[in-house]
């Protein structure tokens, strides 16, 4: 068979495997593709490139589709996330002023208490803390705020600076930042190089948040659905490969090679197998399900996702939050995931929305096959939100 290129965009960051993967494994070629992945220097550029027709695919944050088409970032083109590429896979961390602050207060950085980190945090600011974050629109933001409205943390004294992933270590190391919330590998980065230490996971303020997305522009979807069908079986395949514990070794190689990470395989290896050195002492922390390309029905979009990402972003932006939900539900295509990925046995479940943070303990829940377990999904603070409540 002859193979059909498609070009697809990417930030150099673990969260990009599933696209990297599918190339180097074969998964592409499968379906009748070769994949020309191109790095960019910053989130703005992926979306760009995707935006204005450069490349037909992107690995993206998951709220700047929604942001997009709520009118936000100065980019009208309609995207469509038609699969989500990774749950979580997100660090917060300090840089060594800070650090040093909270371990003299006694904080023992146990890398799952969000409240007990908040109020450590808390207790050692002596003016404004300013934090690194990949992109004005993304899932680092939406937990942070989330976090602090939580904790009590006030948002006067944050300040939330946009810094591409892999200048966070320069950042902090310049004094433009005191702290940050980053994809890895380039939290550990920043720990490697002695700059920072980590204190929290993304999956300890929300244990199941959709991280990055497989996007299009909406006119290329559907205009091409038969290309965009193979593309999403071949990234499908590729994630539940990557969520294979045995794959973590070969994974980890082929994204630290010089063309994508250019990054040590045992740095790498540490979102892989959720074994995150947290500081320059080694200390070491386990974090299960650090990072997810599969299971629990990872890849699905559901539309309870987009929206509550569309509640957050119109509370500060002076939306109205109802009419923001129904327009995000559009954005997260569950029609176009089930279309494709129906003749690979993939878990679909029998609805497209559910309650967020609802799932405490592995659960079984309606699907086609009857064998779907979702996975916990729990905010920190318990809290649930409703898709559907007015």
């Amino acid at each position: 068979m002859k193979r059909v290129q498609l070009s697809a965009a990417y930030m150099p960051l673990v969260d990009a495997a599933p696209l990297i993967v599918a190339e180097e494994m074969g998964f592409a070629a499968a379906e009748g593709l070769s994949l020309d992945l191109i790095p960019a220097p910053s989130w703005s550029s992926v979306r760009d490139m995707l935006a204005f027709g450069r490349v037909d695919a992107a690995h993206l944050l998951s709220s700047i589709p929604v942001a997009m088409a709520l009118g936000l970032g100065g980019v009208a083109t309609a995207l469509s996330a038609v699969s989500v590429l990774s749950m979580n896979g997100e660090v917060v961390g300090v840089g060594k002023r800070l650090e040093d602050r909270l371990r003299a207060s006694g904080y023992g950085f146990d890398f799952h208490d969000a409240r007990a980190a908040s109020k450590a945090l808390g207790s050692v600011l002596d003016g404004k803390l300013t934090i690194g974050v990949p992109f004005p629109f993304s899932m680092h933001v939406e937990l942070l705020r989330y976090w602090f409205n939580a904790t009590g943390l006030s948002e006067n004294a944050i300040e939330i600076r946009t810094v591409p992933p892999p200048l966070m270590a320069d950042a902090l190391t310049s004094g433009e930042i005191d702290a940050f919330c980053v994809g890895e590998p380039w939290g550990s980065t920043a720990v490697e190089a002695g700059v920072g230490a980590l204190l929290l996971p993304g999956t300890a303020i929300w244990s199941f948040a959709p991280e990055k997305v497989l996007a299009t522009r909406t006119d290329w979807a559907d205009t091409e659905p038969h290309l965009l069908g193979r593309l999403m079986r071949a990234v499908w395949k590729s994630g539940r490969w990557l969520a294979q514990p045995e794959s973590h070794t070969t994974a980890s190689e082929i994204l630290s090679r010089t063309r994508y990470l250019d990054l040590p395989s045992e740095v790498i290896d540490r979102a892989l197998s959720g074994r995150l050195t947290i500081s320059h002492k080694g200390e070491q922390r386990v974090v299960n399900r650090f990072v997810e390309f599969h299971h629990g029905a990872a890849n699905f979009p559901w539309r309870s996702q987009a929206k509550w990402i569309a509640s957050r972003i119109a509370a500060r932006s002076g939306l109205d939050p109802l009419a923001a939900m129904e327009t995000a539900a559009d954005v997260f295509r569950t029609d176009l995931y089930r279309q494709a990925l129906q003749s690979t046995g993939a878990e679909m479940p029998g609805a497209s929305e559910k309650l967020e943070g609802a799932v405490k303990d592995p659960t079984a829940v309606a699907s086609a096959s009857g064998r779907l377990i979702l996975l916990p999904d729990g905010f920190f603070d318990g809290q649930i939100f409703d898709p559907l409540k007015k």
